[in-house]
């Protein structure tokens, strides 16, 4: 029994029980990343990552990483967020998530002896990397629509798991990811869109699969800077057209300044392009656009 007298019970210190301020655990099934725990097993002496950094909140890793790029950072930052406000996927589309119901990081890459007109293989890659370690580690089979969207079959549906975007500053590339986790049906932005944890993954574990996208991504990534960033030589062309889901199938391509190309996806050529044959048998090689996978209803 305590008097006004008496002293206040001593607080116990731990986040949640008798901590002062708000608590990361407040959805016990969104357990906030361990910054010091995944700094120990992936910044090593010789190997691509050079720093990695856990933030509760920001805009955009890919801005606040832009902006250490144009300071001189160097290659191998790694920058994650439990929660974005200002997202952007391709085509400058914004987006947000729950905090902590996925992965949304970017690095910084300078990628020494690479002709930065091969810097374009740079979201394929990290695609590839991505989707690779997620069959792996996940338990899910992913696919990639062209060029980088992360897919998975859901009640029979293609539906979007993540985006990639790349961006160029200060003479780097910052290499940005968002990955649905662990996302509800009722909290999903789109119908289209789906989780890990929706496709029946075998683990939810932000920080199993931030170890394990962020590894194959390094080996990939040495590869191919190794073969100059030749997607020939390195092997990254066979490894991403194996996993592409837009190749031989009909689709309708949004290009810019409104136009529209029908035809079937029959190749990704030496420089990344999708290659669209029309029915009258010419071959279009699109650089840009947003792809729709057809299907015969449609």
């Amino acid at each position: 029994m305590t008097t006004p007298d008496s002293p206040r019970p001593r607080r116990s210190g731990l986040r949640g029980f008798g901590h002062d301020g708000p608590s990361p655990w407040t959805d016990l099934e969104r357990p906030p990343l361990d910054e010091r725990a995944l700094r120990l097993d992936l910044l090593r002496p010789g190997a691509l990552w050079t720093s990695l950094d856990v933030v509760t909140e920001t805009g955009s890793t890919n801005a606040d990483l832009a902006a250490r790029a144009k300071d001189g950072a160097p290659e191998g930052a790694v920058l994650v967020a439990e929660s974005q406000n200002a997202g952007r996927g391709r085509l400058d589309r914004r987006w947000n998530a729950p905090p902590r119901s996925g992965l949304f990081l970017s690095v910084l890459l300078r990628p020494q002896g690479v002709p930065m007109e091969r810097y374009g293989w740079l979201p394929i890659l990290i695609g590839t990397a991505v989707s690779a370690a997620l069959d792996r580690i996940a338990e899910v089979r992913t696919g990639l629509k062209w060029p980088n969207d992360l897919q998975a079959v859901v009640d029979g549906q293609e539906r979007k798991l993540g985006g990639i975007l790349t961006e160029l500053s200060g003479g780097a590339v910052v290499a940005g990811l968002g990955l649905n986790v662990s996302l509800r049906a009722d909290e999903l932005p789109v119908p289209t869109a789906t989780s890990l944890a929706l496709a029946g993954a075998g683990t939810t574990d932000r920080s199993t699969l931030l170890r394990a996208v962020l590894r194959e991504f390094a080996e990939l990534y040495g590869e191919w800077t190794a073969a100059a960033g030749d997607p020939h030589a390195s092997g990254l062309l066979p490894a991403y057209t194996a996993r592409c889901t837009t190749l031989n199938r009909p689709v309708r391509v949004q290009l810019p300044g409104e136009r529209e190309l029908l035809g079937e996806a029959v190749a990704v050529d030496g420089d990344g392009r999708l290659v669209v044959r029309t029915p009258g048998g010419a071959r279009h090689p699109v650089a840009a656009g947003d792809v729709v996978h057809v299907r015969p209803q449609d």
